[in-house]
């Protein structure tokens, strides 16, 4: 059978109405409304280049990658960066914990959904991102914090947690209304992202409060839910995340690390300071440093074009031939993504690209040092630091949507439902593995924060994660309103996101604020039941 000539439809709704791979090949090709954005052609990779078991091995392989992107660039990257603004522009912690923080823990969350909304037919996948998310996070990671650490039973600060809990249920309840308007204009999508410096000002209230009553304990502070995770974050995340200096794992004999000046990649400098562990072994044998170096080539191209276009002036990753060539390749690279997006090249912008870059290489090579990294002029260092972050954050992004678009169509299954989980599970990965380390190693405290981060952060993701895609897309068609697609699922999982909150809202207090498994146990089985529903639907035919 052979595939139609079809230019000017839209979508790729006809795929599957061809039954061999060579008609599939064909349609794919022929097809304009089957190139769903990002670099690569997923389902002409798939259809017309590898055999199934190849291709689908092939493409989930890809997807960790670019998961693994998503959440490494935002952990050694733009974390870093924002330190470095939060640094310079002199923010308090509290400040720098409800905005700095939220938005690197929420980076790949924010882009994905903002990606989403600038595609076709891609809004609902970054809709029911965003909410999935939230409802993994505050069901999921909730439930099992309270399972885990039900046996030393340790108590939740109540205004704190009932502050966080109603907040959460307002910005759904807002969004509800958004969603049954159906429509949104400039002014209610900005309205709606507000709500979140709304929060921002309570917490910082809240905080001055405490201090003016004297209050100078982190317990007492907890108040203000973020504040603990903003210290643990100023104080020992820098150790986890902003010292990484090459993607080698490994030491060598007595603590000491493994050499690769030769090579070129790194300057040995302060051994204290340029430790990294592989696997917390220390190899003594030839087969654990062979793991190291494989684990090392392995990353490489990963690491690599990232450390050569992103500017990274830390002392324990200082490299001057890096730090130049990075401030180097940036601007072009800037000038290629903003290119790609166009319906026509400019080379204009190429050109102003190179220009910038070259003159902001040549100034780097003569103000900064080979042993030091540079004390002055800090604030430019890190504002490229933090765009270029942003840019390798929204290319996986862009990629990530392209493919779980491209997997809904091979699959048949609707890209919001591949939203709604393997999205939603795999930016929701890192707060599941943080968030209950945290509760069971950091005792009543650690419980405390903990819990205060599994609602903080889907705050802010629901609010700004959504708010601001809905702002960039209103603005695209102002003075008219966006109209939002609508999907009668997103009532459904709104009112179980509710239910949940409702839940914990309830059954805490009356546990006397102490975490355990009734509540855990509850909230799973709201998100059981939730995910077991929509999966049916999925796979039930039309």
């Amino acid at each position: 059978m052979t595939a139609p000539y079809h230019d000017s439809d839209t979508g790729c709704r006809q795929l599957h109405e061809y039954s061999d791979r060579e008609a599939k090949c064909s349609y794919v090709k022929s097809h304009t409304g089957c190139q769903n954005g990002g670099y690569i052609s997923y389902l002409q990779l798939f259809y017309c280049n590898f055999d199934p078991v190849l291709g689908y091995s092939a493409l989930i392989l890809w997807l960790l990658v670019l998961f693994y992107l998503l959440g490494n660039t935002a952990a050694n990257y733009f974390c870093c960066s924002l330190e470095g603004l939060s640094r310079i522009l002199k923010l308090s912690p509290n400040i720098a914990g409800v905005t700095l923080l939220s938005l690197g823990n929420g980076a790949p969350d924010l882009f994905a959904s903002i990606v989403s909304f600038m595609g076709d037919e891609t809004e609902k996948v970054g809709l029911n991102s965003i909410l999935g998310g939230a409802f993994f996070v505050s069901s999921i990671v909730v439930g099992i914090i309270s399972i885990s650490v039900c046996h030393s039973r340790p108590s939740i600060e109540r205004s704190s947690f009932i502050w966080d809990v109603t907040f959460f249920l307002l910005s759904l309840a807002c969004l509800l209304v958004i969603i049954m308007l159906g429509k949104i204009n400039l002014w209610g999508a900005i309205s709606f992202f507000s709500l979140y410096f709304i929060y921002v000002l309570f917490i910082s209230t809240s905080h001055l409060c405490h201090r003016k009553e004297g209050v100078g304990d982190d317990r007492a502070a907890s108040g203000s839910p973020i504040l603990p995770v903003t210290k643990n974050f100023l104080e020992y995340q820098t150790e986890g995340l902003c010292e990484v200096e090459e993607p080698l794992l490994g030491f060598v004999g007595d603590d000491k690390p493994i050499s690769m000046e030769k090579s070129g990649l790194v300057q040995v400098g302060d051994d204290r300071k340029r430790r990294r562990r592989c696997l917390d072994l220390q190899p003594s044998t030839s087969s654990h440093l062979f793991v190291c170096r494989l684990l090392f080539f392995l990353e490489l191209p990963l690491y690599l074009p990232r450390r050569l276009t992103i500017p990274v002036i830390t002392a324990e990753r200082w490299s001057k031939p890096f730090a130049v060539v990075s401030v180097t390749i940036a601007p072009v690279l800037v000038a290629v993504v903003w290119n790609s997006h166009g319906s026509k090249p400019s080379w204009l912008v190429y050109l102003i690209g190179a220009s910038v870059g070259t003159i902001s290489g040549v100034v780097a090579f003569f103000t900064t040092e080979r042993s030091n990294p540079p004390t002055k002029w800090l604030f430019p260092w890190h504002a490229g630091g933090f765009l270029m972050s942003i840019t390798w954050t929204y290319i996986a992004a862009d990629e990530l949507i392209s493919l779980l678009v491209s997997l809904g169509l091979i699959l048949g299954i609707s890209p919001s439902i591949l939203g709604l989980t393997v999205l939603a599970w795999g930016n929701s990965l890192g707060d599941l593995v943080s968030n209950v380390t945290m509760a069971l190693n950091g005792g009543a405290e650690g419980a405390q924060v903990a819990l205060s981060g599994c609602y903080a952060g889907p705050i802010f993701n629901t609010l700004i994660g959504l708010g601001l895609p809905l702002a960039f897309s209103a603005w695209s068609e102002y003075p008219a309103s966006y109209i939002i697609p609508k999907d009668n699922s997103d009532y459904e999982t709104l009112g179980f996101l509710m239910g949940g909150l409702l839940w914990a809202l309830v059954i805490l207090p009356k546990r006397n604020m102490v975490l355990d498994r009734c509540l855990g146990g509850g909230l799973v089985a709201i998100y059981l039941c939730f995910l077991s529903l929509r999966i049916a639907r999925a796979l039930v035919p039309n």
